[in-house]
Parts: C-alpha cells; structure tokens; sequence
C-alpha cells in the first residue's frame, strides 16, 4: 500500500524543518543529506522521494526558516515595528535561541550557492523588507524599508562573528537605535 498524499506532505515537511533548523545552525557545507535525515528521523532514501539534490533542500530549507523565524517571532511578541526590532537585535536572536533568521546566519553562505538558491535567498529578502515597510510607520519608502533591514540583517550577522560578548551587545544595541531613530 502506497503512502498518502497527505503523508508526503507531511514528511515532505518534516524534512525542509529539519533541514531549516540544521542549514541556519551549521550552514550548507556542513550539513549532509544523511545529517538532515537523522534529524528527521527518516533514511536517507525517503530525501529522493521529495528532492532531487541538496541544493534544492536549501533554496526551500531557506523559505522554511524564513517561515518559522517569522511564526515564531510573531508567537512571542506583540506584531508591532518597536516589538520586531527588539526581538531581532537581541542577543537571543544572536544565540539563536528562539529563532535563526536566514537572511543573517546564512549571509556569507549564499553568494556560493547555485541561482536558485539565491532566488530563493532574495525572495526572502524582499519578503523581510516589505514586511518592515508594512509595520514601520515612521518609514516614507521601500528605500528607507531595505535600509533597515540591511542593517539588521548585517548586525546580527557581523554580532555573531565576532567573539566579544559585550562589544556584540554594544552592536546591536547601536543598530536597534539606529533603526527605531
């Protein structure tokens, strides 16, 4: 007996969270097909059942954490502009605790990665800034909009680079500033 749509969907699912969760943490090189599996508690031959390549899993792994860091992010704060860039440029954030953002912990990642996983990279980009524009009322354009994000995006990206607790803190606290100024 064959398994159901539903149930390919769901282990289709499974996996690109897994995946999500693995990529954000340890980035592509990194992480194997067979490590993605484990974590979902599959064999690595169900991966071919739902993907062709590793690269596919990434481009939609990366709308995956988009989702999920954007659930979660809407789970544990009020929806407002003040509340998103808090939560963002937090430490928490930084440790990824709560959620890893994509756009920030697999920035230096994606320039090597093949064109759709780079368009998969921009739409989420597109995504984090429109939402941004949507939420800062204080922001006269989709310009002011991709500023604020790209601040935010490279905050915590450079934050969690470097391996000075409290010059991270001082960072991100700066760039939470800057932004809500």
């Amino acid at each position: 007996m064959g398994w159901s749509s539903e149930q390919k969907k769901n282990t289709r699912v499974k996996i690109l969270h897994s995946a999500a969760e693995l990529f954000t943490r340890d980035g592509f090189e990194q992480v194997g097909i067979d490590d993605v599996m484990h974590h979902a508690g599959m064999t690595r031959g169900a991966f071919y059942n739902h993907f062709s390549s590793k690269s596919e899993l990434y481009a939609e792994a990366i709308l995956t954490a988009a989702q999920d860091a954007q659930s979660r992010a809407r789970q544990s704060a009020d929806i407002n502009f003040s509340h998103l860039i808090e939560q963002y440029l937090s430490l928490t954030h930084r440790k990824g605790e709560i959620f890893r953002c994509p756009l920030a912990f697999l920035t230096t990642d994606i320039n090597q990665r093949d064109k759709h996983v780079r368009s998969a990279y921009t739409k989420v980009l597109k995504g984090f800034v429109q939402n941004i524009n949507q939420l800062d009322e204080s922001s006269p354009s989709t310009e002011h909009a991709m500023q604020k994000a790209v601040l935010m995006i490279g905050a915590i990206a450079i934050s969690r680079a470097i391996n000075d607790e409290q010059y991270a803190d001082k960072l991100l606290s700066s760039c939470r500033d800057a932004v809500l100024s």
